[in-house]
């Protein structure tokens, strides 16, 4: 393999790729892991400075792929996801190295390289935004927003990004980069007369979906969000004549081919937000809490619960490093009347509903009417923050527990380790009230050390056990947790990932979800992108369990 591999990198130097060409022992063992609980070391990472780049890898590695059958091509932005999805044995394809330019911004459109942060997409977007952006939002980058499909805590009013990806540049399994985007039937029968490789991929997609047509349109999921399985059943539409090719690119993992550039919608961002803040000492009352809640609809409706409270408190030093001694000071005053609170009890649940308007009395009206209808239930009740900005507002302290809680456990808990096995369910609002204590009850039953924060207004919640994974006994409970998590969920007939994707977590466990029938055209799908399987393999509709378990970290 090394001298394979070794022939490899000087094909790629004698091919004019311009970019990085590493396999240090150093830079292996950095991108050997991601923010899942596995750990797959590579043979080469590789930096494209260029499109041209891209398309010389592709190229190279599909000439390559009958000499060298476990060759294959793994993209990778910010390494913040925690399916699994960004590590492989073969190459690693870094984005987020270069190819990271903002390239425009017309008012409520924006085109990017996958490599850009969002951080600093956002901030070029003046007065509009893209609201599907994951808690992450300071690390992910642009294409693993598109690749993920990412959602988060303005997916309550906005949606995910499916919504929001108009048109992508794509280098597909032939090399070579094309546009896609959605066609009408007319445009459609052109594109699938075309003797290419184009032409084969639409024409055989159309004709997997036409046959299995009705199986395909009752297979999605009646729930909120949903970033499972390759979305089939939005491509084709017979009633509109729309056929769209990003939908099953949007949230495939870069398992069909590399997203190069993507054009993106973006909404208005509101002049004023507010935030009522509900201290749950028990959730008896969730069943009437949450219609009541999202009857107001408000633009997010996000929680958290003890264990992720006590969390922040403890390592709340943590917090000056990630804001700076203005903001974490500010944060200190502002935590005072909540500690106060506190001495009264720990709430079980913090639920946090912000709205947003354009003028202040706007948002007010609107938080007061909500504290109104609640007034009569067993609940503490904050108002924060009329701020263009949120968390510049005095509700700063709530969101900076919600959105670096992942952080915390992963870098302060140094005898334990993030297991997001169980990490990203969906189940619609109105059974909660009902599968919350049964999901503690797992939970409590192995014994798990686990913080459950979550997008309540979507019923999609992160449930993030604390292990030590090298341990042979902590080890041996994911399997039985997984299952037993994972049958209530479908129990409840919600979906395994609203947001994180499948990856090497929850591939294996899409026949749970969809059935084999189903699975089997996920598989097709994958077949007709990328028929010499040289996209990030092992992942998706084509994981397997045993392959993944065995790659779980048993070093840190």
């Amino acid at each position: 393999m090394l001298k394979l591999m070794e022939d490899l990198k000087a094909q790629l130097k004698t091919r004019k790729f311009s970019g990085d060409i590493d396999d240090s022992k150093a830079t292996l063992e950095t991108y050997s892991h991601d923010a899942s609980m596995f750990e797959i070391q590579p043979q080469l990472v590789i930096a494209p400075k260029t499109i041209g780049d891209v398309i010389t890898a592709v190229k190279l590695v599909a000439e390559k792929k009958k000499d060298i059958p476990s060759l294959s091509l793994t993209a990778r932005g910010g390494g913040t996801d925690m399916s699994g999805a960004a590590i492989n044995d073969s190459i690693i394809v870094d984005f987020n190295k270069y190819l990271t330019k903002v390239l425009s911004v017309d008012g409520d459109r924006a085109t990017s390289e996958p490599g850009a942060f969002y951080r600093d997409f956002d901030k070029l977007t003046g007065e509009y935004e893209l609201p599907s952006y994951p808690a992450s939002r300071d690390m992910c980058t642009i294409g693993g927003i598109i690749n993920n499909n990412s959602g988060g805590e303005r997916s309550l009013r906005y949606g995910k990004t499916e919504r929001y990806v108009p048109e992508l540049k794509f280098v597909f399994a032939d090399g070579i980069e094309r546009i896609v985007k959605p066609l009408s039937r007319d445009k459609l029968i052109l594109k699938m007369a075309q003797d290419d490789f184009e032409g084969t991929i639409y024409r055989d997609l159309f004709e997997l979906i036409e046959k299995h047509y009705d199986q395909i349109k009752a297979a999605k999921p009646h729930v909120s969000k949903n970033s499972t399985g390759y979305r089939l059943w939005d491509v084709w539409d017979r009633e509109t004549g729309i056929f769209d090719l990003t939908q099953v690119i949007i949230g495939a993992q870069g398992t069909l081919g590399f997203v190069t550039q993507g054009t993106l919608k973006l909404v208005k961002r509101a002049k004023h937000s507010g935030l009522l803040v509900l201290f749950m000492h028990d959730i008896d009352d969730l069943g009437e809490l949450i219609p009541a809640v999202l009857k107001h609809k408000p633009v997010t409706f996000e929680s958290f619960d003890d264990a992720t409270l006590w969390l922040s408190i403890r390592f709340m030093p943590s917090f000056l490093r990630l804001l700076g001694p203005v903001k974490f000071i500010h944060l200190l005053l502002t935590l005072i009347p909540d500690g106060l609170q506190l001495l009264r009890g720990i709430p079980k649940l913090v639920l946090m509903v912000e709205f947003n308007g354009e003028t202040e009395a706007e948002v007010r009206a609107k938080i007061k009417a909500l504290h109104k209808e609640l007034s009569h239930l067993k609940a503490r009740y904050e108002i924060n923050g009329f701020e263009e900005d949120p968390t510049e507002g005095a509700s700063e302290k709530f969101w900076i527990m919600r959105r670096y809680s992942f952080q915390l456990l992963r870098s302060k808990v140094k005898d334990k380790h993030t297991a997001p096995f169980i990490d990203d369910l969906v189940v619609n609002p109105e059974y909660l009230p009902e599968f919350l204590p049964q999901l503690r009850a797992i939970i409590k039953k192995y014994k798990l050390f686990a913080t459950i924060a979550g997008h309540m207004g979507d019923g999609n919640f992160h449930i993030i056990p604390l292990m030590k994974l090298e341990d042979k006994r902590d080890r041996k409970k994911i399997m039985p947790a997984m299952k037993e998590v994972n049958e209530l969920v479908l129990k409840y007939k919600g979906s395994l990932s609203g947001e994180h994707n499948d990856g090497l977590v929850r591939g294996p466990w899409l026949k749970e979800m969809y059935g084999k029938e189903m699975v089997k055209l996920f598989q097709e799908t994958k077949a007709i992108f990328d028929p010499d399987g040289i996209f990030n393999p092992h992942k998706k509709a084509n994981a397997d369990w045993d392959y993944s378990y065995s790659h779980i970290r048993e070093h840190f």
